[in-house]
């Protein structure tokens, strides 16, 4: 009994024995199996930077249109929605007094007209002519003056006639000499200063008058209010009859043949964003529309410290309304030499870094920290740690070790994936 007792203990003991190594073998056989990985080369391209924002919607071009008199509205000859062009006459104020004003001011500029040929035509010319008979009239008394002088004094020294008689031509001489003088010397002023300004004067009332009738004329032409720009009526908060306060509006109009989206973007995307780059508003009614960057602000805001910026872009059948928001995506600039990876190949390192797996020669893992750049879609720009042509893991390598075993494997096509699924 004892022996049959010790033949099986020792039997046990050489299972134990054979059970303890082959756990072993199995766990030196499960630690250098190797992950299955897939992979993608490391390449060089072209990548765009993008930057997008929530935007809010503007028209292209508005107006408010103020009456610039205050007067009565008389009629309003469109109504809201209604598509207006440029220049076209859209509602009327009452204006009776101020025709009335015109007619006014035209009859005045007739007559300071009226007034004017008149004096350039015949009054300054009739003067002239009776100034000259004047003169020539003294002329005449002068020379006569001098003869009957010059006789006398003659006679007076023959002894045939009286001293006094001689002194009475003289003193006669005399005055024809300052008659002829002051004929000569009026004259001299109508030729020299006296036409010139008559008519000047006649000019000036002229063009006081037809100043006042331009006035008048502007005044009349303010109660007819047209519209400064082609658009959509999109307000209308005043009837026939009422008195429109001054600086109310009478009516909107806004253009929304084109669209403008103003986006708030922070600084250090806006530095990359210049005026003229392409844009894109997405989600349109009839899906995303193509633009173009037409502002950049040159401020920052110091509430929110972002800078606007204004896309603008075509609004075909104007299905795009102002004050909605949308999604904007501006393309701030290419880079034509970026080094590019699959974003699946990204991981995140315990300090927070960026990093990637290698799959390396010796068919191992290592480990690589790099900086990231641009980030479009499903591509990554890697600015450094990383060279055009080496293999980076794109599935696997999350939570694989530093050169652990690997195996690449070849993607499967998206149709056998699908079938591996059912």
């Amino acid at each position: 009994m004892i022996r049959r007792q010790r033949i099986t203990a020792a039997i046990i003991c050489v299972l134990l024995a054979g059970c303890g190594k082959g756990k072993p073998k199995e766990a030196a056989a499960d630690e250098e199996a190797p992950t299955p990985v897939q992979v993608e080369n490391a390449r060089v391209g072209p990548l765009d930077r993008i930057v997008t924002a929530d935007a809010v919607l503007y028209p292209i071009n508005q107006a408010n249109l103020t009456a610039k008199i205050s007067a009565p509205i008389r009629r309003v000859l469109v109504n809201r929605g209604d598509h207006v062009k440029a220049n076209q006459l859209v509602a009327e104020l009452e204006s009776r007094d101020l025709a009335a004003s015109v007619n006014e001011s035209k009859s005045l500029y007739d007559q300071t007209q009226a007034n004017y040929q008149a004096t350039t035509g015949a009054t300054v010319i009739d003067d002239k002519a009776k100034a000259q008979a004047d003169l020539e009239s003294a002329r005449q008394t002068l020379e006569a003056a001098r003869k009957v002088y010059e006789s006398r004094v003659d006679l007076v020294k023959q002894g045939a006639l009286a001293q006094k008689l001689a002194d009475d031509a003289k003193v006669t001489l005399a005055q024809s000499q300052a008659t002829f003088d002051t004929a000569q010397r009026h004259l001299q002023t109508l030729n020299a200063v006296g036409q010139r300004e008559q008519i000047r004067g006649a000019q000036a009332q002229m063009d006081a008058a037809k100043a006042h009738l331009d006035n008048a004329t502007v005044q009349l032409s303010y109660a007819e209010i047209r519209s400064p720009i082609a658009g959509i009526v999109s307000d209308r908060p005043v009837y026939p009859g009422e008195m429109p306060p001054s600086g109310t509006p009478i009516l909107s109009i806004v253009d929304i043949s084109q669209i403008v989206a103003r986006a708030n973007i922070p600084v250090k995307d806006a530095a990359f964003i210049k005026v003229g780059r392409p844009a894109t508003i997405l989600g349109g009614p009839e899906g995303d529309i193509a633009g173009k960057v037409t502002v950049v602000s040159p401020a920052v805001d110091p509430s929110t410290t972002t800078v606007e910026v204004w896309v603008q872009a075509p609004n075909p059948g104007e299905k795009l309304k102002p004050g909605s928001t949308v999604h904007i995506s501006i393309k701030a600039e290419t880079l034509q030499d970026a080094v590019i990876v699959p974003a699946a190949a990204l991981l995140n390192s315990d300090t927070g870094t960026d990093k990637v797996m290698i799959a390396g020669g010796d068919n191992k893992a290592h480990e690589r920290v790099i900086s990231v750049g641009i980030r479009q879609g499903d591509n990554v720009q890697i600015v450094s740690g990383i060279q055009e042509g080496e293999k980076v893991i794109v599935s696997g390598g999350l939570g694989l070790d530093d050169k652990a075993k690997i195996k690449i494997v070849e993607k499967k096509p998206e149709a056998d994936a699908d079938d591996d699924d059912k």
